[in-house]
């Protein structure tokens, strides 16, 4: 009898060829492909060898031919046209009822386009978030799947089998909702990612360099840190980056050049923040952040020529380190509030029923975020399943009061030593907008109105009704069609 693979997975770079060693590991067989064929049998003289479940294939025919119904197809490409083209190149092979997934870092939209198309030709689509990085795939990811419902079936065991585990071994993976959801929430983690990551930067930075403290100093607190309220993937990794030294005996972490790269999801949680009115502040800095850095030769000259404070902090250390970790913690606090805020919004915006208690349980192990943290975030849903922020949740609201005066005796050491604390600094001033119960927006719907006849409402009136006034005289008393900006 011919052999027939539980599932196949196209694109053997180092996270699909994790994936189907995790997939094997667990029982399942794989046949596995390649646009570059040669990879195929590098893979099974190397990672794969002697493995007999694992089914090497060197077309896309025989691909598809290898794979038991219904078909079951992981794509790990890079994401854009090379998805669609291999879309393309399976239907001609696929019946209906077989199923293709995109595990890659896809755009929101595009997964939703591509399950809408296929529906109409009978082909299940899912679009999954996978995050962990090499170690994730190859021993536990955190899977984030979303799409074609009817999908979910077929891929539910196998998934939930080979992602991370935690608790009394509950998998870091459920159904996400309809559509691009999945990746959706995926781009949210990496955006929550590209903040979690600026802000220990700028904690390094503000007790590296303001405060002097060597990197054997430094590994001892964030070793430390790890043990607590912090204790998360991120600040471990980063522990261990303080202690990495060159060949020289020099810390390693000082030989690399300040100039980051990115990837695209931190922009693209940016941009679906402008899209949807969401003030995902702390993110978009995030991003700054990186760009600034990108600016590396400009940066060198400017620094010849603009002047300011000697970037050096006195004082207390051990109070100025205790405050640095709770304004971390306080920032951290938004920086999640307002990645769920998007969420939620995403989810009114395009018909998405999410389940953001069991989104934190996803997060939980397997990804780059995961962290203690978020056992609170899950909870606070599962106290309220309708919260409409976290920060208003009992345990955030007494976490951040309980950080509150560090936070800002750390923000206001950073911007007296001039060393620059974007993301922390946006947490706070994002904190003291949404408890302000009146903002100076009034003046900005006067201006408004003054030069461009935007109109205004009034406190005294019903909401709704919108007023123009003839500020100079001159203008006349036509005004212009309102609109959100």
């Amino acid at each position: 009898m011919e052999k027939k693979a539980d599932i196949g997975l196209i694109g053997l770079a180092v996270m699909g060829q994790n994936l189907v060693l995790n997939m094997n590991d667990n029982g399942y067989s794989v046949a596995v492909y390649n646009r570059t064929v040669e990879k195929v049998d590098q893979f099974m003289e190397d990672a794969a060898k002697g493995r007999t479940t694992i089914y090497p294939t060197h077309s896309v025919k025989e691909f598809v031919n290898t794979l038991s119904r219904p078909r079951k197809i992981m794509l790990m490409v890079k994401a854009g046209v090379v998805v669609d083209n291999f879309i393309e190149q399976l239907l001609p092979f696929l019946e209906k009822g077989d199923l293709i997934i995109d595990g890659g870092n896809s755009h929101y939209p595009d997964t939703t386009r591509r399950t809408k198309e296929l529906a109409k030709q009978g082909i299940l689509y899912i679009g999954t978030g996978v995050s962990g990085g090499e170690e994730g795939a190859r021993f536990g990811p955190s899977i984030m799947p979303g799409g074609n419902k009817e999908a979910w079936p077929l891929v539910k065991e196998i998934f939930q089998a080979i992602a991370a585990k935690v608790g009394n071994n509950v998998p870091c993976c459920d159904w996400v909702g309809e559509e691009g959801s999945g990746h959706y929430v995926k781009m949210i983690h990496n955006g929550i990612e590209y903040g979690d990551i600026q802000m220990i930067c700028e904690a390094y930075d503000l007790l590296h360099t303001g405060l002097g403290l060597d990197h054997d100093e430094l590994h001892e607190i964030f070793a430390d840190w790890n043990e607590g309220e912090l204790d998360s993937f991120l600040i471990e990794i980063t522990r261990d980056i303080m202690k990495t030294k060159d060949e020289d005996g020099s810390p390693l972490v000082t030989k690399i050049l300040d100039k980051a790269g990115q990837k695209g999801t931190g922009k693209w949680t940016a941009i679906s923040s402008f899209e949807l009115g969401v003030p995902v502040t702390l993110i978009g800095e995030a991003v700054y952040a990186r760009m600034l850095s990108a600016l590396k030769s400009e940066r060198v000259e400017a620094s010849k020529i603009l002047k300011g404070p000697l970037r050096k902090i006195e004082g207390d250390k051990k109070q100025i380190i205790e405050d640095a970790r709770q304004a971390l913690y306080a920032s951290k606090i938004v920086s999640y509030a307002q990645g769920y805020m998007l969420m939620r919004e995403a989810a009114k915006e395009y018909n998405w029923n999410l389940n953001y208690g069991g989104i934190a349980l996803m997060w939980r192990g397997g990804c780059i975020i995961r962290s203690v943290f978020l056992d609170n975030i899950m909870e606070a849903y599962e106290r309220d399943k309708n919260l409409t922020n976290l920060l208003l949740d009992p345990f955030f609201v007494e976490a951040v009061q309980k950080s509150q005066e560090a936070w800002r005796r750390t923000v206001k050491r950073a911007i007296e030593a001039g060393i620059p604390m974007p993301a922390t600094t946006s947490a706070l001033a994002f904190y003291d907008g949404y408890r302000s119960e009146r903002l100076p927006a009034n003046l900005l719907q006067a201006q408004r109105d003054y030069f461009g006849a935007h109109t205004y409402e009034r406190v005294d009136r019903p909401e709704g009704q919108f007023f123009h006034t003839n500020w100079t005289g001159t203008g006349g008393n036509v005004s212009s069609t309102t609109y959100d900006a």
